[in-house]
């Protein structure tokens, strides 16, 4: 058989698999045994979280054949003449099912002379059409869209989540997966079903026992060691200004991402005041993280005499939002590191 990405493999293919989005799920399912169903439906949501396999999942679920599916990509085909195309051809009967269904994907790329010419027969279209656009960007919809269609907005998943989903996937292709691996996949997909499962793919392909370790994740997607982000933490817990300016110049000339290992530092940070100000959510966290990284970050709270404080947390989140703009990626943590240690 030809490889399949994990990602396709793992797309959900009914509504029981699709993870985290029941507020979306169950009531499209109602509707299908109410025999309730619109005629346009709007999924918006950050990139995948699963739309389009939800879109899928409903047109089959109302016994809708592959001729009968239209999936149109409206970053492409997104003119008033690619509209007035589909708009006659939306008034030709079905091949074989009750319903002709089109799914409109990156819907917000439309032009508004396009939306403009969609309009009428979005509202009205024949009792045998159903509409379902999907968009990354909810607020470039105009709102006589919005009002036309019924509107779900899917959610991003939890990183406990997310990197739950990961290890069970693992496991299901012999891997084993420690828990700090995971977690780091979970970071840096964003949010992402399909970019977790495409990471974890990559780090599989650097295993050599089907045994993924936070080193070997570390090595497949380019995160920086934990050690140079924990020489930056205990740094910063001495207060002492040299020592963390000496881990950053390590950490850059060490061809980091200074934009990952500024995220990562965050993570730290913010672990280190939960485990300090939420004592409860200890066992949770614990879950979270390699037993290795739990250790330290828990010493780091425990420790009385630490200078991290919300103010150092502040003071790199700042950090975040000016490095993007800066010609030196290291200056923004250089500066914040004067900031809480002068």
């Amino acid at each position: 058989m030809a490889h399949q990405s994990l990602y396709r493999a793992y797309r959900p293919k009914t509504f029981k698999e699709v993870v985290g989005q029941n507020h979306v799920t169950e009531p499209l399912q109602e509707q299908i045994a109410t025999g309730k169903v619109a005629h346009a439906y709007l999924l918006s949501g950050s990139r995948g979280l699963g739309k389009t396999s939800i879109a899928r999942i409903f047109a089959r679920e109302l016994g809708t054949s592959d001729k009968d599916l239209y999936e149109i990509d409206a970053a492409s085909a997104n003119s008033v003449d690619d509209i007035r195309q589909l708009t006659e051809n939306v008034y030709t009967l079905p091949f074989e099912s009750k319903y002709k269904f089109y799914l409109l994907d990156e819907a917000h790329m439309l032009s508004k002379a396009a939306w403009n010419a969609f309009l009428k027969t979005l509202e009205e279209p024949p009792a045998y059409v159903i509409f379902v656009l999907a968009t990354t960007e909810l607020e470039k919809i105009p709102d006589t869209v919005r009002s036309r269609t019924q509107v779900f907005e899917l959610k991003k998943p939890t990183r406990v989540g997310l990197s739950k989903l990961i290890s069970e996937v693992a496991k299901k292709e012999k891997y084993t997966i420690e828990p700090g691996a995971s977690e780091l996949i979970s970071l840096l997909a964003e949010g992402s079903y399909r970019d977790a499962l495409s990471i974890l793919e990559k780090v599989f392909s650097v295993s050599k026992d089907n045994n993924i370790s936070l080193t070997e994740a570390e090595s497949a997607t380019g995160a920086p060691k934990r050690a140079l982000v924990l020489a930056l933490v205990n740094a910063l817990s001495e207060g002492s200004a040299e020592r963390a300016l000496t881990a950053i110049r390590k950490a850059s000339e060490g061809g980091v991402d200074m934009q990952l290992y500024l995220t990562l530092l965050l993570e730290a940070l913010r672990t280190v005041l939960l485990f300090r100000h939420a004592p409860e959510l200890r066992a949770e966290l614990k879950t979270e993280l390699g037993t290795d990284e739990y250790t330290e970050l828990e010493a780091l709270a425990n420790e009385k005499e630490s200078k991290i404080t919300h103010t150092t947390l502040l003071a790199f989140l700042n950090a975040a939002s000016t490095m993007r703009y800066s010609p030196i990626p290291a200056l923004s943590l250089e500066l914040a590191v004067y900031d809480v240690t002068s």
